[in-house]
């Protein structure tokens, strides 16, 4: 197989702090991998500017202009961060691309193992992780727990993979085909169907900054690829409705039952309150699982583009 051309996506939201080491530890590893004969001389690397509020597009422009390899897309406004992934993507010309998070906690080493994956014939290489020591026990179990859910709900995802994944050329303009306004990446990949092989890695600590991903933008995320791959939340709905009405049934034949046949009334409020209430949270948790059905829909026939890319470097 003939050298490949690579192209690193980099997204990026209030990167400041990470950028600089993580531009220097990126290029190294291009030049070497060049002089190793992996990768082509016009390899590159490609920063996303997702929105940031901070210095980072004018860290992206300062790189860009000191080394021809650095490039920047800059996104009209914050797209969210798998927006920015498939700008990153669509808009680098590439034989190979692989994607990895600003903050390199995810070992730009495994880029190695990725590239002689493909070389073996894979379309897709995903980076996983091997453990979760870097993270808080809040953060690895709800994480695990997250991956677990999606698999009992039939989505098709890889255990402990999140965005560091290496796409062949065709992998990539397979992926273009899907034009959902709500993506998830992590489910859509293993969906293209090519081949593909995985690459374990030691994940470590953040180098600076805070994490972009705090509980509520977790909660989120863990929404939409419910959502996205799963009607299995509609459904428990029906069998939920169908056991309360069930025992509710029971419930009146036995107050009938006590009424009629024991002449034995059925005091107190609690007997009234407590199924009020109980039915009156069910409706409403009900009603909020289908509008977030409801609202994708919304969403997507609308058919609004993803991202708007306002600049290049």
């Amino acid at each position: 197989m003939d050298m490949v051309r690579l192209a690193i996506i980099v997204p990026c939201y209030n990167e400041e702090e990470v950028l600089p080491e993580t531009a220097r530890r990126l290029l190294a590893l291009l030049s070497d991998l060049q002089k190793n004969g992996a990768i082509s001389a016009d390899s590159a690397l490609y920063f996303v500017n997702d929105g940031s509020r901070d210095r980072t597009w004018q860290c992206v422009e300062e790189l860009a202009a000191a080394n021809p390899q650095v490039h920047g897309i800059k996104l009209s406004r914050n797209c969210g961060h798998q927006n920015a992934l498939l700008a990153g993507l669509f808009a680098a010309p590439c034989d190979v691309a692989i994607s990895i998070d600003a903050d390199l906690q995810d070992d730009p080493e495994a880029m190695r193992g990725m590239l002689a994956a493909h070389r073996g014939g894979a379309d897709v290489v995903y980076g996983v992780r091997r453990r979760r020591t870097a993270d808080t026990f809040f953060k690895r179990f709800t994480a695990e727990g997250y991956y677990w859910l999606l698999a009992r709900l039939g989505v098709e995802i890889v255990f402990n993979h999140a965005d560091y994944r290496l796409l062949s050329r065709r992998a990539i303009d397979a992926l273009a085909q899907y034009r959902e306004r709500n993506m998830f990446l992590r489910g859509v990949i293993p969906k293209l169907g090519f081949d593909s092989a995985v690459v374990h890695y030691e994940r470590s600590a953040r180098l600076a900054g805070e994490s972009k991903y705090p509980l509520q933008k977790m909660i989120a995320f863990a929404l939409e690829g419910v959502t996205s791959f799963s009607v299995a939340p509609l459904r428990a709905i029906m069998w939920f409705g169908l056991c309360v009405s069930i025992l509710s049934f029971a419930g009146g034949i036995w107050a009938l039952w006590e009424r009629l046949v024991n002449n034995v009334g059925v005091p107190g409020w609690a007997s009234t309150l407590v199924p009020m209430f109980f039915l009156g949270g069910i409706h409403l948790l009900s009603l909020g699982v289908i509008g977030e059905y409801v609202a994708k829909i919304y969403i997507e026939s609308k058919a609004r583009p993803r991202y708007i890319i306002d600049r290049e470097v």
